[in-house]
């Protein structure tokens, strides 16, 4: 919720009329976002109704049909995937030292600590991914996407597969990544994020639902 005498900051994510079909069929229809640094947002509807699309059109991997996106700063993309092949070399500090790889200021071995901390897999640091729970591997991508400090943070489904200890955990580092100042957009089906998010977008049909029948739920930033 804005303060009094404050003012809004501008938005570093902006989403105009997007569409986008697969095939003939059409999964989005003339939608609009805008990211502001210190917000949560929490993109919400049924399966099917454009979610993970529109975090795909907004993160720039894949174009729309129609409609633009600009975006100002970095960007981190923190994608759901649970299955991981055996035969891939690569451990939790291999998969978290990835989201350096976009540069940064502080030290990578430090920053790299520091998120596996934050995402408590401290200890895992040497085990291959393929050998991780699907919850485990879910936070090693949390890890990636926040390494770096990005001004937009794009989340998909973050708490799939994880317990409630760890969906908590999430909550907060959110709400933590939102106070240093990023922007945070999150799909998600659960409930306890949507009800902590500073906004809502819900989409059904692949269309927005208007804003009168999704009203924000303006929180405390100290809320989990």
């Amino acid at each position: 919720m804005a303060r009094l005498g404050r003012v809004s900051p501008a938005p570093v994510l902006i989403a105009r009329s997007l569409c986008f079909a697969y095939g003939d069929r059409d999964a989005l229809h003339d939608v609009d976002v805008a990211l502001v640094p210190g917000e949560v947002v929490a993109i919400a509807g049924p399966n099917g109704s454009g979610k993970s699309t529109l975090v795909e059109l907004l993160a720039g991997v894949i174009a729309p049909r129609a409609g633009e996106v600009v975006r100002e700063g970095d960007l981190a993309l923190v994608v759901q995937r649970v299955e991981a092949p055996d035969a891939l070399p690569l451990t939790v500090r291999d998969v978290v030292a990835m989201g350096t790889w976009a540069g940064g200021r502080r030290s990578h071995r430090a920053a790299v600590d520091e998120a596996i901390a934050r995402v408590e897999l401290t200890g895992l640091e040497t085990r291959p991914l393929a050998e991780l729970s699907g919850g485990q591997r879910q936070r090693a991508l949390l890890a990636q996407g926040i390494v770096r400090r990005p001004a937009i943070l794009l989340l998909d489904e973050p708490a799939a597969g994880l317990d409630g200890r760890s969906r908590d955990r999430t909550r907060a580092i959110l709400a933590e990544e939102a106070a240093r100042g990023a922007a945070v957009a999150c799909v998600t089906h659960d409930d306890a994020s949507i009800a902590v998010a500073d906004r809502v977008i819900r989409l059904e049909g692949g269309r927005p639902v208007p804003e009168n029948d999704a009203a924000p739920r303006p929180v405390s930033r100290g809320a989990a």
